[in-house]
C-alpha cells in the first residue's frame, strides 16, 4: 500500500466538528495505507507554515498527498501546498469539499489553474461537484462522502407533533437563523412545534441565533456539539431534518439524517438536487424560503405517508454511500 500525506484541518478540538481528515484518514489507515496528516496548528500561518514543512520533511517517504480543498480562505492553503508539490514533483490530489468552489473557479481563474491543472486526480464528493470542474475544464473522479450504514440503526419517526432537527455548525453559510423562523411560523400557525439545534460555534453565528429565538419568543433547545452517537440517539426524538444552508456540495449530516430514517426538508442549493430527488427521497424548497419550509413540513406532518415513503426511499439511496461500497474507490485510485 502506498504512503499518503493527508492535509486539511487536523486540529483536535472538543467545540469542533470531525472532518473529513479524521474520517477518511482512519478509514485508510484500516485498510493498510500509511498516513500522515498536517496541521494541527490553530494560528492560521502558522498551519500554512506547518503544512508546507510536513511536505518537506515527508518528500522522500510519501507518494501522493491528498489536500482537503475548500472555497473559502482555506482555499490558499490548497494553492500554496499544491505548488510546493509540483516544485517538489509529489503528485497530489485535492478532495473538492467546498459547496461554493464555483465561485472561487469564477473570481480566480489563474489561481484555479494553478491548483486544479497539475493535480494528478481531482476527487469529487459529489456530482454536482464533478459537473461544475468539468464545465469549466477540469475532469474530476466522483467518490461520494461515506457513512458506515451498519452503525445507523433506521428508524421511521412518529407524527404526533412537528420536531425538528438541524445540525450543522453554526455559520452563516448554513443560515441557522432560518431554522427559528421556520419554528416561529408553525408555531404561528397554531402547530406544535419544538426545535433542536447541535452544533460548535463558528462565526459568532450562535449568539445571534440565540437573540434571534428570543426576540421572535421561541424556545430552542441548543446542545453544542454532539458525538456521532449522541445525536443519532437524539434523533430517535426527531421526525424531520431541515437543511437550512446558502452553499453546499454533499454534506454527512444529511446523509446521515436519510440514513437514520429522518425525513429531510432542506434548500435547493449546489449539490443537494444532486443527493437529495425531489419529492422522492427529500424535499427541496428555495433558500431562505421561511414560507416554503413551512408549508412543506406541514404538507408532510398532515401526509404522514408521504413522509415515511421518503424516509424510506432515502434509507436505500444512501445505502449506496456504505464505506464498504466507496472504499474500493479510493483503493483503486490509490494504489
Amino acid at each position: 500500500m502506498k504512503n499518503v500525506l493527508y492535509v486539511g484541518n487536523n486540529l483536535q478540538q472538543s467545540k469542533s466538528n470531525v472532518s473529513s481528515i479524521h474520517v477518511l484518514g482512519s478509514r485508510l489507515e484500516a485498510f493498510g495505507f500509511k498516513l500522515w496528516y498536517t496541521s494541527s496548528k490553530r494560528h492560521k500561518w502558522l498551519r500554512l507554515l506547518d503544512m508546507c514543512w510536513c511536505v518537506l520533511v515527508k518528500r522522500r517517504w510519501v507518494d501522493v498527498v491528498l489536500i482537503d480543498t475548500y472555497s473559502t480562505i482555506n482555499f490558499y492553503y490548497a494553492l500554496a501546498v499544491s505548488q510546493l508539490c509540483r516544485l517538489l514533483h509529489l503528485p497530489y490530489i485535492p478532495i473538492l469539499h467546498g459547496g461554493n468552489l464555483e465561485k472561487r473557479l469564477q473570481r480566480n481563474p489563474k489561481l484555479s489553474r494553478c491548483v486544479f491543472g497539475p493535480a494528478h486526480t481531482l476527487v469529487s464528493p459529489s456530482l454536482f461537484m464533478k459537473d461544475t470542474f468539468e464545465s469549466h475544464g477540469y475532469p474530476s473522479v466522483y467518490i461520494p462522502n461515506s457513512i458506515e450504514i451498519s452503525k445507523y440503526p433506521f428508524q421511521q419517526p412518529s407524527f404526533e407533533s412537528i420536531r425538528l432537527l438541524w445540525v450543522r455548525s453554526f455559520s452563516e453559510i448554513y443560515h441557522p437563523s432560518l431554522a427559528v423562523q421556520i419554528l416561529k411560523g408553525l408555531q404561528d400557525l397554531g402547530y406544535d412545534a419544538s426545535l433542536t439545534m447541535v452544533g460548535p460555534e463558528s462565526d459568532g453565528s450562535f449568539k445571534k441565533v440565540q437573540d434571534l429565538a428570543k426576540e421572535m419568543d421561541v424556545i430552542v433547545t441548543f446542545t453544542g456539539k454532539l458525538s456521532k452517537t449522541d445525536w443519532h440517539q437524539l434523533s430517535k426524538s426527531h421526525n424531520f431534518f431541515i437543511n437550512t444552508t446558502h452553499f453546499d456540495n454533499m454534506p454527512v449530516s444529511v446523509i446521515e439524517a436519510m440514513a437514520l430514517g429522518l425525513p429531510v426538508v432542506s434548500t435547493r442549493v449546489g449539490g443537494m438536487p444532486y443527493l437529495v430527488s425531489h419529492k422522492k427521497d427529500g424535499w427541496l424548497v428555495p433558500p431562505n424560503d421561511t414560507k416554503a419550509f413551512v408549508e412543506t413540513l406541514i404538507y408532510l406532518f398532515e401526509h404522514p405517508e408521504v413522509a415515511s415513503s421518503i424516509a424510506l426511499e432515502a434509507r436505500k439511496k444512501v445505502e449506496g454511500f456504505d464505506w464498504e461500497v466507496v472504499k474500493g474507490q479510493w483503493v483503486g485510485l490509490l494504489k
